[in-house]
């Protein structure tokens, strides 16, 4: 259990600054849902969902391709990493350039035409992003998860406190003194377009925080590695961008398929998006264990236990992501004031997308399969079906069951996906899962959520006219907690006395 343990500890540093990060990013939620309407978010909303797509688009799956090229041997020069470095920067000033010399027809095509500013900030925050990705790669790489957590936490905290000035205190002063000293850099008509230039201005300090890693600039470009990293990293891009297809298109569909007009269109988008975020707990769980598992299942993968081990992880990862999906579920009534009074109308999707992404940090540990027998290709089609079946399923079921199907059909892509990755890994890399226990938790989760909506919306006989639904929710809980504590716990035990 001592490598488990390790993995747990790795998770634990990239996700307690994620979620402590994010949770700041969090906040920004309720700023903005109840500071702007729904159809204003789902502005901000539609325009994040095309930054999924480009974020792989500029990186071109080179992170992935560092990791398995990168010199093991020194902590100094590494050519892999200046090699990728180089591409990354090079392909981000092409499209920086190409944004702007595009910008007023793209606006015009996005309906933005008033304001291309919008395309032009979001193009700059795209392209720092991308080529930050790759010193962020080399801090995972050398174990530096101190640093890495440290330079994402400043990163949301100039976020939230520059969100903060520009949308709450700014308008606020200019509201008491119309001639203060803000006036000369603040200006109102701006409005939502502060919400890109907060996250400008804080991708612009982490960017500058990375300078120590931007020094592998100077290390060289090696032509042969970079056409072998090149051969290996593009069926990422594929994975990546059908990854972004399944997790970002509904929101950039939703504008165009619901059967309302343009308004209300952009309403509905803002209130998914909102509720969307209510599965934030399990997305930060997922992303801090992608963070710390890919460079894991890549440095592991050649002792004798790697298989069991890759077996145990994935069991206490889904005990884990069952626990997020009952917390955010059963205290539901809690959670939802994170979101403003118009936004709630969308809190049916909150389980169903938990759901989903449950079913994605499946995949993710199912994924181990291609990317250490190099079969990244293979990987592609799979990730090519989920977004064939994400693109049919929404454009099937968004005029018919609104954004609700949207949620339904994230849920049912993930689902394949990470079936069918079990199915292939059992040919090429097989691992021998716990597949009934697996199963198993997802169950009873879903049974505990049921039984808790049943005997709330039911007023079940056993409670009087004054008992608390967050009472119930603890029992259950609880039932959760210590059945997972039953039949895990004595296994742990036993393996560590080994």
């Amino acid at each position: 259990m001592g490598i488990i343990k390790k993995l747990a500890s790795q998770t634990a540093i990239y996700g307690l600054s994620s979620i402590f990060g994010r949770f700041l990013n969090y906040l920004l939620v309720p700023l903005y849902t109840y500071y702007f309407s729904a159809a204003e978010y789902g502005v901000v909303s539609e325009f994040y969902a095309y930054a999924g797509f480009f974020s792989v688009l500029l990186l071109f799956g080179f992170e992935t391709g560092y990791f398995r090229f990168r010199d093991k041997e020194t902590s100094g020069r590494d050519v892999a990493y200046s090699t990728a470095l180089i591409f990354v920067v090079l392909v981000n000033l092409g499209f920086f350039l190409c944004i702007t010399l595009l910008n007023a027809r793209l606006s015009a095509a996005l309906h933005y035409s008033e304001h291309p500013e919008y395309v032009w900030w979001f193009s700059m925050i795209l392209a720092l992003d991308a080529v930050a990705a790759i010193p962020f790669a080399r801090l995972r790489a050398e174990n530096r998860a101190f640093r890495f957590a440290a330079i994402k936490v400043i990163e949301i905290l100039v976020t939230v406190l520059l969100s903060l000035f520009f949308i709450i205190y700014c308008p606020k002063l200019i509201a008491e003194n119309p001639h203060s000293w803000i006036e000369h850099f603040y200006e109102p008509s701006i409005g939502l377009g502060y919400i890109f230039i907060a996250n400008l201005m804080a991708s612009g300090v982490k960017f500058i925080l990375l300078a120590p890693q931007l020094k592998g600039l100077v290390w060289g470009f090696d032509r042969a590695l970079f056409g072998r990293m090149l051969r290996y990293s593009m069926p990422m891009v594929v994975i990546g961008f059908a990854g972004i297809i399944n997790e970002m298109l509904d929101r950039a569909l939703l504008k165009y398929l619901l059967p309302y007009d343009f308004q209300t269109n952009m309403k509905m988008l803002g209130i998914y998006s909102a509720c969307y975020k209510l599965s934030i707990l399990m997305s930060l769980f997922i992303q801090a264990f992608r963070y710390a598992a890919e460079p894991f299942f890549f440095a592991y993968s050649g002792n004798s236990d790697a298989r069991q081990v890759y077996a145990r992880v994935l069991k206490f990862f889904v005990i884990f992501c069952v626990f997020i999906f009952l917390l955010v579920t059963l205290y539901i009534d809690f959670f939802k004031y994170f979101l403003g009074t118009e936004f709630r109308a969308g809190l049916e999707v909150v389980p169903i997308l938990l759901l989903a992404n449950l079913c994605l940090g499946i995949y993710v540990n199912l994924s181990i399969w291609y990317k250490l027998t190099d079969r990244t290709l293979m990987g592609a089609f799979v990730s090519l079906f989920g977004a064939a079946l994400t693109v049919v399923l929404n454009i099937w079921w968004i005029p018919v069951l609104g954004y609700v199907g949207s949620a339904w059909a994230t849920l049912v892509c993930y689902a394949s996906m990470a079936l069918i990755s079990y199915l292939l890994g059992r040919i090429y890399y097989p691992v021998d899962y716990d597949v009934k226990r697996v199963i198993a938790y997802i169950t009873l989760g879903v049974v505990l959520y049921l039984a808790r909506q049943y005997l709330v919306v039911k007023e079940f006989v056993l409670f009087n006219s004054n008992w608390q639904p967050w009472l119930l929710s603890t029992e259950l809980m609880l039932i959760y907690i210590l059945t997972a504590a039953l039949f895990e716990g004595r296994a742990m035990t036993v393996k560590a006395k080994r």
